[in-house]
């Protein structure tokens, strides 16, 4: 059938292709009597106005502010709090970690801000994944089919820093303008590639289209409403998003600046960064602009906080 013939998963948002699919075969079968036929045809003129229907609601219209969906990227479990300079008894929350994808939607383009544990290429054909302590249940691009967005759709790609959580899906997004810190550009694909760095999951950036920031901050669509941050020390060239919202006010996504509150309130950084000395002159710059920005600081893996915000397909703006 020529309708079925041109669709797939990815064109079609959510159930509907299961349910067009359904319609589809149904309406294929042995040749009919002259008026069946005609009632065939008028089922799949029928088909055909909800598939362009569906297409049309795949592209959404710029947002008059900025808006943030939050996707589901997974869990990290079986967590060691040693690693992260505490203790056990120390950790007042939930143990294991949460692992968001986040998408930002400007008036004047998209950003892609961290893109997950497990590449949607390594999932099973259905069902959850499992790569050692990492648990996905959902995939990506579907979630973000699912409002209305390819990686054909994003604008810009930037992740916090290059550690296997954060980077698995980098490559769906070679297309993108890639923005990253001179430093972690150079770490990431250094010869030999630094501890925790996935290499393979993000090796089509090499030949992106790049914006590569000189270690300092760099305002996205020029407006001071979506900004990365320099945030060095726990990879050289870690980043911060910072997002101001017409109605949720200003909001910095911190990456893995932290990943237990703890280690916010008791002073921890976590035995594997990469120059823990820088961490802590980072965290003393970041808490001075949050004061200064009177803004809200929402640690990423942090599975109590996000347990609270609204997760897409509804968004924070």
């Amino acid at each position: 059938m020529l309708i079925w013939s041109m669709l797939s998963p990815s064109d079609i948002a959510g159930g509907h292709f299961v349910r067009l699919r359904a319609i589809a075969l149904a309406l294929r079968g042995p040749p009919l009597q002259k008026s069946k036929t005609e009632t065939r045809m008028r089922l799949l003129w029928l088909v055909a106005t909800l598939v362009s229907s569906l297409m049309a609601q795949q592209k959404p219209a710029a947002p008059a502010s900025v808006r943030l969906y939050i996707l589901d990227c997974g869990t990290i479990v079986d967590m060691n709090p040693a690693s992260y300079d505490l203790k056990m008894e120390e950790i007042k929350g939930p143990l294991d970690f949460i692992t968001p994808c986040y998408l930002v939607v400007h008036p004047r383009g998209t950003l892609m801000w961290d893109v997950g544990e497990i590449a949607d290429a390594n999932m099973p054909a259905s069902g959850p994944g499992a790569q050692g302590p990492f648990r996905v249940n959902k995939k990506l691009l579907p979630q973000l089919a699912a409002l209305g967005y390819t990686p054909a759709d994003i604008t810009y790609l930037a992740m916090s820093h290059y550690h296997g959580d954060h980077v698995a899906n980098a490559n769906e997004f070679a297309r993108s303008t890639w923005i990253v810190q001179e430093s972690e550009r150079a770490a990431m694909f250094s010869e030999p590639p630094p501890p925790r760095a996935p290499v393979a999951q993000f090796s089509k950036l090499k030949d992106a289209k790049t914006i590569v920031v000189k270690n300092t901050d760099h305002d996205v669509f020029g407006d001071g409403t979506v900004i990365i941050k320099y945030g060095p020390g726990h990879t050289p060239g870690h980043q911060m998003l910072f997002l101001k919202f017409a109605k949720a006010g200003p909001v910095l996504l911190a990456g893995d600046l932290y990943h237990y509150p703890e280690e916010r309130t008791l002073d921890r950084v976590p035995s594997f960064d990469t120059d823990r000395n820088q961490t802590r002159e980072t965290r003393k710059r970041v808490e001075q602009f949050l004061k200064s920005a009177g803004a809200q600081l929402w640690i990423q893996h942090d599975k109590a906080l996000h347990e609270k915000l609204k997760r897409a397909p509804e968004y924070i703006d």
